[in-house]
């Protein structure tokens, strides 16, 4: 047995059932050992494609999503997928190839140091130079990987040491033992909640990871406060709730920005600062805040919380919080009045029929035809701004969105997991036309691996998002249009399915249809951003009534 047999055992003891990336000269004994064992290697159309397949992965399935590359470009590449799952709390271990370590200390081809390069991007690295290590640096990069907060971690393999004869055997995966909130926290949490008039729950995806929808919704159901969550926090209440006020997180102000200027206590359910920064719903930082997730609170001077309850389990903490807080014959807060302008506005496009199809008309339409348990992936750009704030869910995991790094490209590659994962359900990857042409190689990936789901190309001939801050900020936009090709064409062109939307009344059957489909799709869909200024104007006249 070499080395690179012995870490594709560890991996299998790990239980990887899928390596994203490409082949090359210094990962080849990597790849002849893979052959050997029970892990399906997707070869991806480019490196940044098979980080993004590994991080979407492990969001959804909580597991580590597994990367490989070769060394100097195949790696550099990989770095915009891995910082991603890095800030958006996704496990992810990334394997790369390298020069022999005979190689290192002179100018050699391709050569990079690669573990000094993924050091600002993961939470842990590290090169295997003895074979024998092998076992306790793949367990500890899983273990990492995996920890609250997850992200990704990294191992460097020499193709040297690849080669070397190794002895050893996967290490046991041991089950940590869960520690619980101090009984303090939680009395004087029940207390701060019984005492406030107008309290709000914030929910982040702190509690998608730690399995906590049912019980949030409990604790909000039983003590009567309305819920907001974060673009990465959605579903764990399920929109259509009476007390869920859907999404917060848009630069501007919105109606939930009400909700923060009136309230008396914030109480934060798995909330990372990097979700939605608290300067933007706490900018005077004088609003009371009780913090609780499985890690303490970040320091920041607009997010000080008056309670800490840091304990693994969230649903214990909310639980026993509930058994000591008490709200009888307090008055309706003031939160829950917003639902009704909130919902209003949802539905105030969905019987649109002008065209090009303004954005809250064409996700207002997604969400009809998609089920709960369906998974929408949005890419990054003005469509994102739009998905985050208009498309709800019924169940967590169900609309993932790349918020801490905010990556380009993520949507289809991204979809080509969520479809791994639950093959199925129905997967759609929301895109711009911008982000569509980064990642858009990895189409013949999803063909080729049987994984059909639809991508949703919002086509507005440029990047919008930027366009829209532009206009904002100097009344005129520069060097953000561009040239489409046939987007119906191009995927004719792979043996895909290619539909456009020509009208209001054509997207629904064409997305049923597309959804249909034994192969990937794609839709062009002209859209109205004439909407993102007008959405401006709007949030700019917001005013908030007591």
């Amino acid at each position: 047995m070499n080395t690179a047999e012995l870490l594709v055992q560890c991996l299998e003891n790990e239980g990887v059932r899928y390596i994203f990336g490409l082949p090359g000269e210094e990962n080849l004994h990597v790849l002849e050992a893979i052959k050997k064992s029970s892990i399906k290697f997707i070869t991806t159309r480019h490196e940044q494609g098979a980080a993004f397949m590994a991080d979407v992965y492990g969001r959804l399935t909580g597991c580590s999503g597994v990367c490989l590359s070769t060394l100097g470009p195949g790696a550099t590449n990989l770095m915009t997928g891995v910082a991603d799952a890095n800030l958006d709390g996704a496990p992810l271990v990334a394997i790369t190839g390298q020069v022999g370590t005979d190689r290192m200390h002179i100018e050699a081809h391709q050569y990079l140091d690669l573990v000094a390069m993924f050091a600002p991007v993961t939470k842990w690295n590290s090169q295997i130079v003895r074979p024998s290590n092998t076992p306790e640096i793949v367990r500890r990069a899983f273990k990492i990987a995996q920890s609250e907060k997850p992200g990704a971690v990294h191992i460097d393999l020499p193709e040297n040491i690849a080669a070397m004869p190794a002895v050893g055997t996967a290490l046991i995966n041991s089950t940590l033992q869960k520690t619980y909130a101090a009984f303090q926290s939680i009395a004087a949490a029940a207390s701060a909640i019984c005492e406030a008039k107008n309290p709000l729950i914030l929910v982040g995806n702190g509690a998608i990871r730690a399995n906590a929808s049912e019980s949030v919704t409990k604790f909000a159901t039983n003590l009567n406060i309305p819920v907001v969550n974060t673009f990465m926090g959605k579903g764990v209440i399920p929109y259509t709730h009476p007390l869920a006020l859907w999404t917060m997180g848009l630069q501007q102000r919105d109606y939930i920005n009400c909700g923060f200027d009136n309230t008396d206590l914030v109480i934060a359910i798995g909330y990372d600062l990097i979700e939605y920064s608290p300067k933007n719903w706490n900018p005077q930082a004088n609003i009371p805040i009780i913090h609780i997730s499985a890690m303490s609170a970040e320091i920041d001077s607009s997010y000080v919380p008056i309670v800490e309850v840091v304990g693994d389990d969230i649903s214990d903490s909310l639980e026993e919080i509930l058994q000591r807080a008490h709200r009888d014959n307090k008055p309706e807060p003031y939160a829950l009045q917003l639902r009704a302008d909130i919902r209003a506005d949802y539905e105030e496009y969905a019987n649109d029929s002008g065209f090009p199809i303004k954005p809250q008309k064409l996700i207002y339409d997604l969400r009809q035809v998609m089920g709960p348990e369906d998974i929408v992936i949005s890419d990054v750009g003005a469509h994102k701004m739009w998905l985050a704030r208009h498309y709800h869910c019924d169940r967590p995991n169900t609309c993932l969105i790349s918020n801490g790094f905010a990556a380009m490209g993520i949507a289809i590659p991204g979809a080509v997991a969520a479809k791994l994962v639950y093959p199925n359900r129905k997967v759609v990857a929301a895109t711009g036309d911008g982000g569509f042409m980064m990642n858009c190689q990895e189409l013949e990936t999803a063909l080729r691996v049987g994984t059909p789901f639809v991508t949703l190309i919002f086509n507005d001939g440029g990047y919008g998002l930027i366009e829209w801050k532009q206009q904002n900020q100097f009344g005129s936009s520069s060097y953000v249009h561009f040239g489409n090709p046939d987007f119906v064409k191009f995927a004719e062109s792979m043996g895909l399915k290619g539909y456009r939307v020509e009208s209001a009344t054509d997207f629904i059957p064409i997305l049923k249809t597309a959804l249909a489909q034994g192969v990937p799709a794609v839709i062009d869909c002209p859209v109205d951003y004439r909407e993102n200024s007008r959405f401006t104007q709007k949030s700019g006249d917001l005013n908030c009534k007591l």
